[in-house]
């Protein structure tokens, strides 16, 4: 079933979401600064791509100084816009009932977005 939805997700805009993730992670990663940044968008497209089956869970280290400082920037330069927009998106999809699996997903993406240093994506199985 995750394959199936997986697949239209990608269909009907996963495939964009992750393309402009990847661009975003590219032009962040052209200045050393923004290595870690890139990096986190990165982690933010392969999700876009294939989420149903995946789960956001933080790491053991994910409560340090440096995550949290990391975070903060994050948030500041632009991690909330990110999140809204993820958010904005869920609400509109779960107005239908057949629309509540993919804004599931795009709650998902918007934890992640708002504070994705410290966090990991693995399988739900």
């Amino acid at each position: 079933m995750n394959v199936l939805l997986n697949l239209l997700w990608l269909v009907f805009g996963g495939i964009l979401t992750a393309v402009e993730y990847l661009i975003s992670s590219l032009l962040l990663m052209i200045t050393i600064i923004g290595i870690p940044f890139g990096l986190q968008t990165l982690k933010m497209a392969t999700l876009a791509l294939w989420p149903f089956g995946k789960k956001v869970v933080a790491t053991p280290d994910s409560g340090g100084c440096l995550s949290i400082l990391m975070n903060i920037i994050w948030i500041l330069v632009g991690g909330i816009w990110i999140c809204l927009t993820h958010l904005a998106f869920g609400v509109v999809l779960c107005i239908t009932i057949i629309g509540i699996p993919f804004g599931l997903q795009h709650f998902k993406m918007a934890g992640l977005a708002l504070t994705p240093f410290g966090k990991t994506i693995v399988d739900a199985n």
